[in-house]
């Protein structure tokens, strides 16, 4: 790394001696023959003091993708950014998870839940009195009371385009009714009044401008997300060679794979139903469902329960370590997504990544994302779906094709581009005051 004369590391730099994002916005201002000193000046008035809400930071307290975004982006944020300072709002669950101990980064405990009436105003007043120029928010959950300026990141608009359903909630469908409304008035709040909004999808993008034509496309920066390494996959291996699926209960290959969420529109339930068609057919195969432990999965084994399928060809990895999960990975046969919408999907990608097929629904943004690396199938038909398990299944040329291409598909997302890009998005917010 470059030196001062004093000794201590150049700002300018990163840890590998490449341009910080900081110098490299300021790079611009050099290419088309401005004063970037001067725009310095004009726009940030000195180095920036940014929020970013981390109450979701980490996979199992923010309950899988969302979790992991925002740890990925701390993380590699305090590695690129030697410049700005930052302000982390975690909850009590994981402030001590997030390890995060720069002299830039000062870490703020905040009891207050996503998604609640607390989160409104409470929250509003414990970040506007950090005196920041900027806070980003991870989800579209921004407090109306809010007088920070603040970027936000929409990864999809479910609420929008999935119709309303009571099987969205485990309350009362008329209390649902009241904060489904609370949530679509939050959701465009924070659309209409963010300085900069990031998606991590062109099919995120295009939703956005479609329910919402008034915001400028060039006010929507599409940033990709990364595919994470979850290390090592003996880790989450028994003694015997199965694989380890949460709470000691163990699973033997074959089996396909589903990791996520239990909400209604993963389509876990029509995933089942087809599995119970496949399983007549190949009775050896196993079904993996990994996931936090909630509401909606007890749900689906109550759907389960109704359909015939063994109960020893169906497991539920609930809660899964790293470790675990890159076992459950790298051992199965199959990957599977039949969501009816997804704004990125990680899991498909942390599959290709561990190097095994992906079939997914072709809907959302999966087709976006994942490319030719994939075999698809419509989220709406179980036949077809079960003809894509078993073509995936037994087709080995086919295999050795698609398992080739996803190791390839992953090498066009990355965690550090992603916060790089992230930070360019930060440092173009101009009206700071």
């Amino acid at each position: 790394m470059p030196n001062r004369r004093d000794g201590r590391a150049d700002v300018r730099h990163n840890r590998t001696g490449e341009p910080s994002a900081m110098e490299a916005y300021l790079s611009v201002g050099r290419r088309a023959g401005r004063d970037p000193q001067q725009r310095r000046r004009r726009n940030f008035r000195g180095l920036m003091n940014i929020g970013i809400d981390a109450r979701m930071y980490g996979p199992h307290v923010g309950g899988g993708g969302l979790g992991r975004y925002v740890e990925q982006l701390v993380r590699h944020l305090e590695e690129i950014d030697q410049d700005n300072r930052y302000v982390l709002f975690l909850k009590p669950e994981n402030i001590n998870q997030c390890p995060a101990n720069h002299a830039r980064i000062t870490k703020r405990e905040t009891n207050i839940h996503w998604y609640t009436l607390r989160e409104q105003w409470s929250l509003a007043k414990q970040m506007d009195a950090e005196s920041l120029d900027l806070i980003h928010f991870p989800h579209w959950n921004v407090p109306l009371g809010l007088k920070t300026p603040f970027v936000v990141t929409i990864h999809d608009l479910i609420l929008l385009e999935e119709p309303f359903s009571a099987r969205a909630t485990t309350k009362h469908p008329f209390l649902y009714a009241l904060k489904y409304a609370g949530f679509r008035r939050v959701l465009a709040h924070t659309i209409r009044n963010a300085r900069q909004i990031i998606t991590v999808s062109e099919y995120t993008k295009q939703s956005i401008q479609k329910f919402f034509p008034e915001i400028p496309a060039e006010k929507i920066h599409v940033i990709y997300e990364g595919v994470t390494d979850l290390g090592d996959k003996r880790q989450g291996t028994g003694d015997n060679g199965n694989i380890v699926t949460g709470r000691l209960s163990p699973v033997t290959p074959p089996y396909f794979l589903c990791v996520g969420n239990a909400y209604p529109h993963k389509n876990l339930e029509a995933l089942l139903h087809a599995f119970s068609f496949f399983h007549k057919l190949h009775p050896d195969v196993s079904l993996v469902f990994a996931g936090r432990s909630d509401l909606f999965y007890e749900r689906l084994k109550r759907e389960l329960a109704e359909i015939d399928i063994p109960n020893d060809r169906v497991h539920f990895a609930m809660n899964p370590s790293d470790q675990n999960l890159h076992a459950l990975y790298h051992h199965a046969a199959l990957y599977l997504i039949p969501s009816r919408l997804e704004g990125f999907g990680l899991p498909p990608l942390e599959a290709m990544r561990e190097g095994i097929p992906v079939a997914a629904s072709r809907r959302g943004s999966l087709p976006e994302i994942l490319g030719d690396a994939a075999v698809y199938f419509s989220p709406d038909d179980i036949e077809e779906m079960v003809r894509v398990m078993e073509q995936v299944l037994l087709d080995l040329p086919l295999r050795e094709t698609m398992v080739k291409k996803g190791q390839e598909q992953v090498k066009r997302y990355s965690w550090e581009r992603m916060a790089q890009e992230t930070l360019m998005v930060y440092l173009g917010v101009e009206g700071r005051g």
